[in-house]
This record gives structure tokens, sequence and C-alpha cells, in this order.
């Protein structure tokens, strides 16, 4: 299946996705030019520490810009309807085109996308059924890079050795406590949001429940599981192989599961 492109025009989610890259490049420059290659220089901490959190902030990046122009799974204008599926469509109150169930129409967007989950203004794109996989990666991600960050941040006033050469010259030396201290406020606040958004993401996926079906309270039996786990996370992503769950340069492949699925014991 080929990479749909896919762009949103939105002044407003410009502004976002702006704000999480600003985020993004002012870690991947400052934390390692204060604490990481410093530390690394006078023998404190191994050099694979720095290839990790660079890996972790590749994949970060990698996932934010997939899952932001990745088409979410917008619906065409005049879809083909398999003969055996008729029943599992519906008409858009909206758009009045036919779309399958638990679709919704995006009012931002202006189109219908399969599987909807929310319209995210961070990456400046609807959260469907072909790009959820890559905000669960993103989402990930961006926590395991905001943690990284703050233990390096914490370690370095609290637990590395001091710090024997300073080159003052530098701007980014002589006001080193203000740009910690801007790294730590952002990372703080950026963990905390995260952390609740990411919680609500696995839960939805366990319980095979969207946010707009939690919102709206219109999926049958919203409390109840109505499949395995390892099932509803092995749709989301297109493959049923776990290490691949990580990898955000990859081609997803949808798993044909029949829409209506009982968890027989």
């Amino acid at each position: 299946m080929g990479l749909r492109i896919h762009f949103v025009v939105d002044p407003h989610g410009w502004c976002c996705m702006g704000l999480i890259v600003f985020v993004w490049l002012y870690n991947i420059i400052l934390i390692p030019k204060i604490v990481l290659f410093p530390h690394y220089e006078e023998g404190h901490i191994p050099g694979i520490l720095i290839i990790i959190f660079y890996g972790i902030a590749i994949f970060c990046l990698i996932a934010l810009v997939r899952a932001s122009i990745t088409d979410p799974g917008r619906l065409p204008e005049n879809p083909k309807i398999p003969h055996g599926e008729r029943e599992l469509w519906e008409l858009c109150s909206k758009c009045n085109l036919m779309r399958p169930k638990r679709s919704h129409h995006c009012s931002r967007c202006g189109h219908c996308v399969r599987r909807m989950d929310h319209h995210c203004p961070w990456i400046n794109n609807c959260v469907g059924e072909d790009n959820h996989w890559l905000f669960l990666q993103l989402c990930f991600y961006t926590e395991l890079l905001t943690c990284y960050a703050l233990m390096f941040s914490f370690c370095h006033y609290y637990y590395f050795l001091p710090l024997k050469k300073h080159n003052l010259d530098l701007f980014v030396f002589r006001h080193e406590l203000a740009i910690m201290r801007l790294a730590a406020f952002m990372g703080i606040t950026m963990l905390v949001g995260i952390t609740g958004l990411f919680y609500t993401q696995l839960i939805g996926i366990i319980t095979d429940t969207t946010s707009i079906e939690k919102m709206s309270n219109c999926c049958e039996e919203i409390s109840r599981p109505r499949k395995p786990w390892q099932q509803t996370f092995s749709e989301v992503f297109g493959t049923r192989w776990k290490i691949l769950w990580f990898i955000p340069f990859r081609q997803r492949q949808p798993l044909r599961v029949p829409y209506h699925f009982a968890n027989h014991v």
C-alpha cells in the first residue's frame, strides 16, 4: 500500500505543530551541548547514551512528520462498497456520502475518516485508521525523549561530577541555569500532558473504542472489550509482529478482520 500524502490547511494546526518542533529542537540542540557532550568528554557517561538519545529523537521526529502528512483514512467521494458488507455502511448526514460504520465526519477537515479517533491540532491532522499507529508511536517516543532529557538534566546538577572545563564565552554556558530551567519546565509540562494522552489512547485500543465513541457513547457495549488486546493492537499497527509496532519508517498493511468480532471463551 503506497503512502498517501495528506496536508491540512489550518493556521491553528501549523502553530501547534510549530510549537512541538520548537520544543524538539530546543532539547535536541541544547541538552547535548550543555549536558551530554561535556560529560562524555570528561568520561562521566559512555557514548552509547548519546547515541540512544539521538536515536529516540530521530524516531520521535519521523513519527511526528509521518503522523502529520499521512492520510488518516479519508473516504473517497464514490466508495466501492463490497456486496457482502453493505449492512456495515451508513449515510453521513453532513456530506451525504456512504461510509463504513465507526467512521466520523471531521468538521475541521471537511470529510469523513475511517475509524476516526479525534482531530489533533498538535499534528495538524485527524487521527484515523491509517495513521493511528503513527500517533501512538509519537506519544511513546515523545514521552521517552522527555524522560530521557529530564533524567540527564537532573543528573547534571545532582549526580554527575562537576565539569572541570567551562567555556564561558559561549552563550549557552553563560545562561546555562536559565536554559536548563526552561527545558525542565517544558519537559515536565510535556510529560504530564503526553502521559495522560498516551494513557487514554492505550485504554481506547484495549477496549476497542475511539475517543469520539467514548464522548458520544454510541459504541455498543462500550465498557467491555470485544476483542483480545493483542488483536486490537495488531489491527491498529497493521501487523502481529510486536517488534514492528515500534518502527515508524515502515509501511502499514491493514489486517482484514471482520467488523463484528466475538471473543469466544
